[in-house]
């Protein structure tokens, strides 16, 4: 959730590490800071707030390299100053900045003040410079050997990068559980924890594992484990474009992520529909046809949106390819004691790809021998490595914390694999043509939704004042009003809860009043009417409605609705919940809130 940079070379570190931060503002956090090796020592700022703080307070003379970056999401301790990284030893030689938690530091931190350290900050990470700093009082002979030593008696998850006055040739780190990357220039070196820091710099990469270390120095890298085995590490190229990371004529990233959907589903689909045989082709899965007919069920594990996604794909792949297909949010099912079945596909599902609680689950499945493939955003990201196979978005760097274009890329890439797999099954070439026309047609229907911005504008604008809300929907339209629900709560702050339009009468009915504005997501089909029925008894109760539908809705079951055009029933939710995304993002801009921002939240959820 953290944000890593670092930098060794000829130019000044500062402006580097200060534009990498900023790229890495939309991860989430609540402080920042930078130190750099300059001609007088180590020099180090730190602020509470945004970057843009950091740099405010930045002196004129601040010049040198190498040097380390981090934006904080506070876990251990207040976001203050003193708890922002980068921390250091007592001396003010060593730095680090660090993402993850250490399980263990207050063990760490009572034997360190046993032995006379003194400690300035609330966190876990600070007692890492202090164990560097004894590993050198110990003998170590140089800074790997000194983290090394450290690391060894840390239990949890980090990624780090250290930084050494007396060494300023160059810059350790390290990774267990937390991204860590290196980005290759022209005698230069960068690190950082997302790709997205190194957009205009590099794009040749090179991703740590989980217990490996590297050395970065202006002349190029090694890598190596804790005992000190080198380890072959092979760059790979990054094909994120920098207009992706730029927020261009736009007032908000998540508004342009929102109206670059036509886009970014055209791209999901683009060279995997097959129109001969009327299927896609998924040639990512690393399945073959007879291996992907012997699994019998599917399993779907994602957190928030990611989550919601999988419950429509489940549906999806239970429609199109007839098996039995489930979702389950990935945060619970690694707690538990999983059957793991040999006949079960399972599914990963992350924007990031770097999703700690979905990463865990997938490495316990495959632990237990089960086969994982994911749908995933960011290429070469942990989760998309760690997995059997997969399928790719390609929709391109999501800077705001919500997801818009990710969720209705997933989405898609779901209707594929359910396309793909049950035309291996019994579904007819008749409606695999059926579903292959619908999924082209996406991009223009979305473009028509777009279209609805003034008028969706208002509706958020007279709902805003409220402080709750209820999001309902049936069967395909259940997932779309969760999805709508945390939309709205994320980036608004209003509070809203999702239901199935059927529970409504089961407990839920009792918060309807004319203060309590209900959001139905109403699609034309076999359960049209069933829907209605639910909306006259919301009226009768003097409750609000705001209809997302196909056909505009009598004022007598709704108050307002929000006509889509109608495509697919089974592709129908993807449509149904971008006027969901453009209806939270103008809740959000009426209450003047952080919207690509959001308090407390971050968008690569890297810790527990």
């Amino acid at each position: 959730m953290c944000g890593i940079v670092g930098y060794i070379g000829a130019q000044d570190a500062a402006p580097i590490l200060l534009e990498g931060l900023g790229r890495l503002e939309y991860r989430g956090y609540d402080s920042a800071g930078v130190a750099v090796v300059t001609k007088s020592g180590l020099k180090i700022r730190k602020s509470q707030g945004r970057v843009a703080d950091l740099v405010a307070g930045l002196p004129a003379r601040f010049k040198g390299a190498p040097g380390i970056g981090h934006t904080r999401w506070a876990t251990h301790g207040e976001p203050t100053e003193e708890n922002a990284h980068p921390h250091t030893d007592a001396a003010g030689r060593i730095a680090v900045v660090h993402n993850g938690i250490i399980e263990n530091a207050d063990e760490l931190r009572a034997k360190l003040m046993a032995d006379g350290v003194e400690f300035r900050s609330q966190t876990d990470t600070e007692v890492v410079p202090h164990l560097i700093a004894a590993a050198f009082a110990a003998g170590a002979p140089d800074l790997e050997q000194a983290v090394c030593q450290a690391l060894r008696q840390v239990v949890g998850a980090y990624g780090i990068a250290v930084l050494d006055a007396d060494h300023p040739d160059r810059i350790v780190v390290a990774r267990n559980g937390s991204p860590v990357l290196l980005g290759i220039g022209e005698r230069e070196m960068f690190v950082a924890s997302d790709a997205a820091a190194l957009v205009g710099y590099t794009r040749q990469v090179v991703y740590l594992d989980d217990g490996e270390l590297a050395t970065i120095t202006t002349g190029g890298y090694r890598t190596f484990t804790l005992d000190d085995r080198s380890t072959a590490k092979s760059p790979a190229t990054i094909d994120w474009d920098i207009i992706g990371a730029e927020i261009g004529d736009h007032s908000h990233f998540l508004q342009k992520e929102i109206a670059e959907q036509p886009r970014t589903i055209e791209r999901t689909l683009r060279g995997r529909l097959d129109e001969r045989f009327s299927t896609a082709h998924l040639g990512g899965l690393n399945l073959s046809v007879r291996e992907a007919r012997e699994f019998r069920r599917v399993k779907i594990l994602g957190c928030g949106s990611a989550c919601y996604a999988g419950d429509l794909g489940a549906q999806l792949i239970e429609d199109l390819a007839r098996m039995p297909a489930t979702s389950e949010s990935a945060s619970e099912f690694r707690y538990r004691n999983p059957v793991v079945e040999p006949d079960t596909l399972y599914i990963a599902v992350s924007q990031s790809g770097e999703t700690v609680d979905t990463l865990a689950a997938v490495q316990e499945l495959q632990r237990k021998g089960g086969r994982v493939i994911g749908i995933v955003n960011v290429v070469g990201s942990t989760i998309a490595r760690q997995c059997d196979g997969g399928i790719y978005l390609h929709a391109g760097a999501e800077m705001s914390v919500a997801a818009t274009k990710s969720f209705t890329s997933t989405v898609t890439a779901f209707a594929l694999l359910a396309l793909h797999l049950g035309r291996m099954r019994d579904l007819s070439p008749t409606n695999g043509k059926r579903i292959v026309d619908g999924l082209k047609a996406l991009p223009a229907k979305i473009t028509e939704i777009l279209e609805l911005d003034d008028e969706i504008a208002k509706i958020a604008r007279d709902l805003a004042p409220h402080a709750s809300m209820l999001f309902i929907g049936r069967r395909r339209g259940q997932p779309v009003a969760r999805e709508g629900a945390q939309k709205l709560k994320e980036i608004s702050y209003i509070h809203a809860e999702a239901y199935a339009s059927a529970e409504l009468k089961h407990g839920p009915l009792a918060l309807v009043s004319p203060d309590m504005p209900t959001v139905a997501v109403v699609p034309d089909d076999d359960l049209f009417d069933k829907n209605t029925s639910t909306l006259a008894e919301i009226k009768a109760r003097r409750g609000p409605v705001v209809a997302v539908a196909h056909r505009e809705l009598p004022v007598e079951l709704a108050d307002r609705t929000i006509v889509v055009p109608k495509s697919e029933d089974e592709l129908d939710p993807i449509l149904m919940s971008v006027p969901l995304q453009i209806l939270a993002y103008h809740a959000a801009v009426a209450l003047d809130r952080d919207v690509d921002k959001p308090r407390n939240l971050a968008k690569s959820v890297t810790v527990e």
